[in-house]
């Protein structure tokens, strides 16, 4: 067993600083294999993310946790006093019980258009079950790290890609089989490496924003629109955008 949690601790490690840019030393590693000898978190299976230097877990590896724990069941019951519909506030509160004669481990978790990013705007109510169950969950199996449904948009932005926003001048002529050409390229490897965002993930959500099979078969118009798509959200809400990216893992392999 232990074996096996080194293996899995390795391979997070050399995953989280390849993804992260994180050097061989970093203190983050040192976490990050507490985390993965303790809980079996797992970077690939996207259990774990990286957000302005700090470890969040998804709500996809806390229920993988529940599960290797065999956990016995949760009950998750909607707060009318503490919500109001017409506002799109809600209010949960979750217990979560590990075995039959658990008397259970409660959190609750709310949401509202002010707590939560734009991107899950008019999905309130799911968003406050999700953290009202994380918050259960991390409290039934003792996890001390946040999880990334209880986070809402960040203040702090991203660094600011306002000088990025206007596109260079491009030829007048279709794609060229090149993603929208050098420059659109360069452009988005330049976004790439500023916000430093997973080429593999920005890619796989290319393809889908582009509508495309491959991102090759996108226009020089598609790639442009996804570009400035791209700048303007990193700048305004990178934390909603790497967990938008996050969704993609494994999941999008071999586009071309």
């Amino acid at each position: 067993m232990r074996n096996r949690n080194n293996v899995l601790s390795r391979r997070n490690c050399g995953l989280a600083r390849k993804r992260w840019k994180l050097e061989p030393k970093h203190p983050l590693l040192t976490t990050l294999k507490w985390l993965s000898e303790d809980f079996k978190l797992s970077v690939l299976a996207g259990d774990l993310i990286l957000l302005q230097t700090n470890w969040y877990v998804t709500h996809a590896g806390l229920l993988r946790i529940a599960k290797r724990n065999h956990c016995s069941g949760m009950r998750v019951q909607f707060i009318r006093e503490l919500s109001d519909t017409a506002a799109r506030r809600f209010a949960f509160e979750a217990t979560v019980f590990k075995s039959k004669t658990c008397k259970g481990f409660v959190g609750y978790g709310d949401a509202d258009p002010s707590n939560v990013s734009a991107l899950v705007h008019g999905a309130e109510m799911r968003v406050a079950e999700t953290r009202a169950v994380n918050r259960a969950l991390r409290k039934a199996y003792g996890i001390g790290i946040c999880s990334v449904e209880e986070i809402g948009s960040f203040a702090e932005s991203a660094p600011s890609s306002r000088e990025l926003k206007k596109l260079p001048p491009q030829p007048a002529n279709g794609n060229n089989g090149n993603y929208g050409g050098p420059k659109v390229r360069d452009r988005l490897c330049q976004l790439i490496r500023q916000h430093q965002l997973d080429p593999n993930l920005v890619k796989a959500y290319a393809v889908d924003y582009c509508g495309c099979k491959t991102l090759r078969e996108a226009s020089r118009a598609q790639v442009e629109g996804f570009v400035v798509h791209l700048a303007d959200w990193a700048e305004k809400d990178r934390n909603a955008l790497l967990c938008q990216l996050n969704s993609y893992l494994g999941g999008k392999e071999g586009i071309a």
